[in-house]
């Protein structure tokens, strides 16, 4: 279930958190989520990535050529 939250927040942070979802094809309420279940989840279990990287996991969609040039990389160096 979704609730609505009011914030109070520097006009210019808004501003540039609105550019940076837009850029990276999410909405600010989703950037928003994301960073605050990082942040709750962080404390449950011990984790070595930062809030902020959890927060950002799933943002950029994968891309099928990811395999070929790992295949590359692969028969590169073995």
């Amino acid at each position: 279930m979704n609730t609505k939250l009011t914030l109070n927040i520097n006009k210019s942070i808004i501003e540039n958190a609105k550019d940076y979802a837009k850029d990276h094809q999410i909405s600010l309420s989703k950037l928003i989520e994301n960073y605050l279940n990082s942040l709750v989840n962080s404390q449950k279990k011990d984790s070595t990535v930062s809030p902020l990287v959890e927060s950002l996991t799933g943002v950029i969609p994968e891309h099928s050529g990811e395999s070929n040039y790992y295949e590359y990389l692969n028969n590169k160096y073995s």
